[in-house]
């Protein structure tokens, strides 16, 4: 029997602004990868299935920050009609911290700027062996979208039901209280129906 380490999280640096955030920030290659949103409290994800999210590295800026290639994909929940998407790039806060990001979206989008964080991320055995990825990230407000969270993993099925419970109650664990709040208004599945819509 895997026994996984327990799930451990922290709150946004707007909330806490002590925070130490670079001792939780994954490895940047580690998030360079497709994500499913699995959970989340925004609300324009309760007409959608399938919200994916693609991180890609790109040539860091001047200054040497990191950057990555964002690419927000989703399908309507009906399954009718294309896939839907929102691109944009991210800038690390610093270049050893991969946990907390600026995003300015591109083409119509390119006035668009957000601020979010990564609040924890790991990896979990499975019981049939398989090692599913995870993270929690936190978005403040947009022109569009209001404050929010998401919980997605490396795995297309959606994050396991043991961890997806884990990660929900560290989240209303949390000191900042505006957080515990969202989750437990607002926090909702968000569909997972295979396989993905291809662009």
């Amino acid at each position: 029997m895997t026994t996984n380490p327990p799930i451990t999280l922290r709150s946004p640096t707007k909330y806490t602004p002590s925070t130490t955030t670079s001792s939780t920030s994954p490895p940047f290659e580690w998030l360079n990868r497709t994500w499913s949103v699995t959970h989340s409290t925004l609300s324009m994800w309760r007409s959608a299935r399938n919200v994916r999210i693609t991180y890609t590295p790109l040539e860091p800026t001047k200054t040497s920050l990191p950057r990555v290639d964002d690419l927000v994909e989703y399908e309507h929940l009906s399954g009718n009609g294309s896939v839907k998407s929102v691109a944009g790039i991210d800038t690390a806060a610093a270049a050893g911290n991969s946990s907390v990001w600026s995003w300015r979206g591109k083409g119509w989008l390119f006035f668009v700027t957000s601020h979010w964080e990564i609040l924890g991320w790991g990896e979990r055995t499975r019981p049939d062996g398989e090692v599913e990825r995870w993270l929690v990230s936190w978005f403040a407000a947009t022109t569009f979208t209001k404050e929010g969270l998401d919980i997605l993993t490396d795995r297309k099925e959606g994050v396991g039901e043991e961890t997806a419970g884990e990660i929900l109650q560290a989240l209303k664990g949390l000191e900042a209280k505006r957080v515990v709040e969202l989750v437990e208004k607002d926090m909702l599945p968000v569909k997972v129906s295979l396989p993905w819509k291809e662009s």
